[in-house]
Order: C-alpha cells, then structure tokens, then sequence
C-alpha cells in the first residue's frame, strides 16, 4: 500500500524553504526561518543536497554562490565543513543537516522534504542522497513527507523506505527555465511515472494547475500541492485546483 500524505500536510499552509525572509535575518532553508514558520504555525519544506561524505545537508542549490560567502558545489564539500559555512543574511548562522532540522522541529509541525535531483537530467544516477534522508529519517516520529522532481529518486525511496510518504514534485517543463534536455522534458512534462515509482501525491508548478493530467489525477483522488504561491491573490486561485499550498513572500492564512 501506497502511504497516505499525511493530513497536516493537507491542512497547514507550508512555508516554502521555511518561513525566510533575509531583510529580517532569516535565509532561506535556515534555522532562523525554519523557528518562525514554527511559531507562527505552518508546515515546512526544506531541500536537500548531498556532500562528499554522503550525508543529507539543508541548503537548495547546487552551488553554494547564491546563499552563502562561499562557491563552489555544495557536493565537493563534506558535511562538517557545510555546517561551518555561514548563510548570507543571518546572523552568523550555518548550514544545517537534515538531522540538524529534524532535532530543532522534533515533530512539532509537518515536514514537506524535497531531495534535489543529484544526476543533472532527472537520470537513474541516484541513490546515496536518498539512502542518506531515508537513515537519517530512520527513528523521526513527526509528520514528514519527501518528494523529489526525478522519478528515479521517488522510486529509489519507495524501494528502500515503502512505509513514508513521499511524491513528485512535477512542473510544466518549459525548455527555456528548466536546465534539462528538451527530451527530458518533453517526458515528463505529462507526469508518466506517477504510478510506477508508487508516488501518492504530487506538488505542482502553480502556474499550471490546469493541465488536464494534474487535473486527472486530482479528480482520481491523488492530493495535489503546488508551488510557489507568492500572494493571497494567487493563493486563492490554486485552491480551485490543488489541496495545499506552498507559499513564500507574505503570510498565508491557516485554516481554523
């Protein structure tokens, strides 16, 4: 059996990287915005990147330019030298791990956890970054999903972790924003995978949520996330077409 999404992750708006804000002292993925999207009641969704000695580090990018003082791939540094790279706009503070998060939240909201792709053109090249969360996640006992955009990755997790929730994160693979073959994403674009790699939800580009697949699976039962909602304006239009949304840039309102 497929493992259901689970509700509060249905319920609970989830704050995109954690509830970052850099003006406040608040980088993305970090500690700082991962406590105020706990205090002010959301769900989180962090990423994932590997380092050199295989472990599951919190950071988005591929290269560390964009978010710290340093450059270079995240995947030629180990895990004890991540954790001492400071991210820009906080107040000195530095990279986490993934057990690094999973202690500070320690079930108290939900986790929406996306593991980066690690092959470059969502190939089979995969494997120890998943290995990685799945034993880090080993004894956690909070709400918690993960998800990933290649559909190897969701495999592998369904392969080596059957009992945890997990998904597709899925776009409309527009050759000119996507950094992938034009055949990569021409399949994918149609979500051809969903049932193979045992995927039990997805969470989709919030621009195209009318796709007539995303809206097939939908009215077949499968919950359906989107990202990136950046205002109550285009909040209320996901909501047409998805369960939940993930949100960034003002504060969305939590059901009562």
């Amino acid at each position: 059996m497929i493992p259901a999404l689970p509700q509060p992750l249905l319920k609970l708006p989830i704050a995109h990287r954690a509830l970052h804000d850099g003006a406040q002292g608040r980088p993305e993925n970090g500690r700082a915005a991962i406590r105020a999207a706990m205090e002010a009641g959301y769900a989180i969704e962090i990423d994932l990147q590997l380092s050199r000695d295989n472990q599951a580090v919190v950071f988005h990018d591929y290269d560390l330019g964009r978010l710290t003082g340093e450059t270079g791939a995240i995947r030629q540094r180990t895990a004890a030298e991540i954790s001492q790279i400071a991210l820009n706009h906080g107040d000195g503070e530095t990279i986490p791990t993934l057990g690094d998060v999973l202690k500070l939240v320690n079930g108290q909201v939900p986790l929406l956890i996306e593991l980066k792709d690690q092959d470059g053109d969502m190939g089979p090249d995969i494997g120890p970054l998943e290995a990685a969360t799945v034993a880090t996640l080993k004894d956690y006992k909070g709400p918690m999903a993960v998800m990933s955009l290649n559909p190897h990755s969701v495999g592998e997790l369904a392969r080596i972790a059957p009992h945890i929730p997990r998904g597709l994160v899925t776009t409309d693979y527009n050759v000119v924003d996507m950094p992938l073959s034009a055949a990569t994403c021409k399949r994918l674009r149609e979500i051809p995978d969903f049932d193979r790699v045992r995927a039990g939800f997805i969470s989709h580009q919030v621009s195209d949520l009318t796709r007539p697949r995303v809206l097939e699976l939908r009215r077949m039962g499968v919950p359906v996330l989107c990202w990136t909602v950046r205002s109550d304006h285009i909040e209320a239009e996901a909501r047409r077409n998805a369960d939940n949304i993930t949100f960034e840039g003002y504060l969305a309102a939590i059901p009562a």
